[in-house]
């Protein structure tokens, strides 16, 4: 948001060092600012505008130079009301639907190409959100563990496989998990496993005749973990690390990258960051320590939502660099990335 007290010129002086600090790396002076002729002004005048942003918290010195580079809250500023953004080009359109259009892939093998391609065209790290599975289940069986416990093995049409733990009664007999697998087994084929809770949820209310009490409790039992706390989370995909050891300014702190890395494999943390930008539609932008995530990095997080089929957010997907990122093509990648494979999966 623009305050009102930053001037048209101050305004315009800062998004010019901004964007010749995202494109250079370096302290940004008077000297370069007046030379590029778009202000009309001295360089005595650039350094007493420059003065004033660095007083408001916008610019800050790193050495005793006359340079100056921009804050976190001055790369937001430039980000919310500056920042000028187009459209992915045409070559960067057809690769990432090239690379997202699923070949007889599942959706987790289409995030993963999406997180691929989208790390290659930023230059940065790669991270994508996977939902809980959503591909249509084949086949699911029960195995009983001893201590009162069995194993809910589903099978999934892509060829992925998921384990819950589920509470057996006392003195089941081996015959009633065979009873509960064959019921479930002529019921969920081909459904997600959100569309064959619902419909065996309804069916053990209407048809609670054709299952003995023991059988139906197991049904109940895989119900209840299937939609309770123990269902697996979302996971995480990350890719295309090494892109964050491309900037140059790694080389003069190599504590910073190794604190990302360390970041970057705190799956949780980020999940639950990656969760925030499930909450509402369009790109989000965390910029350094706006996080704690990456409060001792200065990186940034762009990402964006995706869809299901039904159009329910399901996801999130977007890229992890230093603070010093072009957002103004970054952000239409992610934000496209996120629109083509909300058509796909």
């Amino acid at each position: 948001m623009l305050r009102e007290d930053y001037n048209t010129r101050s305004l315009a002086i800062l998004h010019q060092i901004v964007e010749t600090f995202l494109d250079s790396g370096q302290p940004v002076g008077s000297t370069t600012i007046a030379k590029e002729g778009l202000f009309n002004l001295s360089p005595a005048s650039i350094r007493n505008v420059m003065a004033e942003l660095e007083e408001a918290g916008l610019l800050y010195s790193p050495h005793t130079s006359a340079g100056r580079l921009p804050t976190e809250q001055g790369l937001r500023l430039f980000v919310d009301g500056l920042l000028e953004m187009g459209n992915p080009t045409k070559e960067e359109q057809r690769k990432i639907k090239a690379r997202c259009k699923p070949k007889g892939l599942g959706p987790g093998a289409v995030l993963e190409e999406a997180t691929n391609i989208l790390s290659g065209l930023s230059h940065c790290a790669g991270v994508v959100s996977v939902p809980k599975q959503t591909s249509p289940l084949q086949h699911m069986e029960f195995v009983n563990l001893g201590n009162l416990r069995g194993l809910a093995i589903l099978v999934f049409q892509d060829g992925s496989v998921e384990n819950r733990v589920i509470a057996i009664p006392a003195g089941l007999p081996p015959s009633a998990l065979v009873r509960a697998a064959n019921y479930l087994n002529a019921r969920i084929d081909g459904k997600t496993l959100e569309q064959a809770k619902t419909l065996i949820a309804k069916e053990l209310k209407s048809e609670q005749r054709e299952l003995d009490t023991l059988t139906k409790q197991i049904i109940s039992e895989g119900l209840a973990t299937w939609s309770g706390a123990e269902a697996a989370p979302d996971t995480l995909i990350v890719r295309g690390r090494s892109n964050l050891l491309e900037d140059e300014t790694v080389v003069q702190n190599l504590e910073r990258i190794r604190q990302l890395f360390n970041d970057l494999e705190q799956k949780k943390e980020l999940l639950s960051l990656l969760e925030t930008a499930k909450e509402g539609e369009g790109v989000r932008i965390f910029i350094g320590a706006e996080n704690k995530l990456f409060s001792l990095t200065g990186s940034s997080l762009i990402v964006s939502p995706y869809k299901n089929d039904t159009g329910k957010i399901v996801g999130a997907i977007g890229v992890i660099g230093p603070t010093r990122l072009n957002y103004a093509r970054i952000i239409p990648l992610v934000d496209y990335t996120a629109q083509v494979i909300s058509r796909l999966i």
